[in-house]
């Protein structure tokens, strides 16, 4: 069970939005370093939510506007994306989508030793800038 603060909301999703947001104001830092007289805003910031990590992206949105207080993102939008999640079969090196549909087992050679390529994280994909 997630860990919540006294309004009901989860603190799971709270820690990650301000790793990702941390994340974000280094790009912008960098940016800032290889161009001091660059004029721009952050327009937005996309994130990716893997399939198995358990975090809602409902919250990740609540949050958003708190965790960019006084940082180069105030002002910019939160843009989420689905990532599923995907396991490569240890037998046959078939990469799928584990699912009741297939029993979580390879479809190709029906084994179920695997190993998770995807979607157990919470992911920076990008940074979007906008000239002033």
């Amino acid at each position: 069970m997630a860990r919540q603060d006294k309004k009901g909301n989860s603190m799971h999703e709270m820690s990650y939005m301000v790793r990702m947001v941390n994340l974000a104001q280094k790009t912008v830092e960098k940016e800032l370093a290889k161009e001091p007289a660059l004029s721009f805003r952050v327009q937005k910031i996309v994130v990716q939510v893997g399939e198995m990590t358990g975090v809602i992206p409902m919250y990740l949105h609540r949050y958003y506007p708190e965790a960019i207080k006084g940082t180069h993102l105030e002002g910019s939008e939160l843009e989420t994306e689905d990532l599923p999640a995907m396991v490569q079969c240890l037998d046959c090196g078939t990469e799928y989508h584990p699912g009741v549909e297939n029993d979580y087992s390879c479809p190709k050679c029906k084994s179920i030793q695997g190993k998770v390529t995807q979607g157990r994280d919470v992911l920076l994909k990008e940074v979007v800038l906008e000239d002033l």
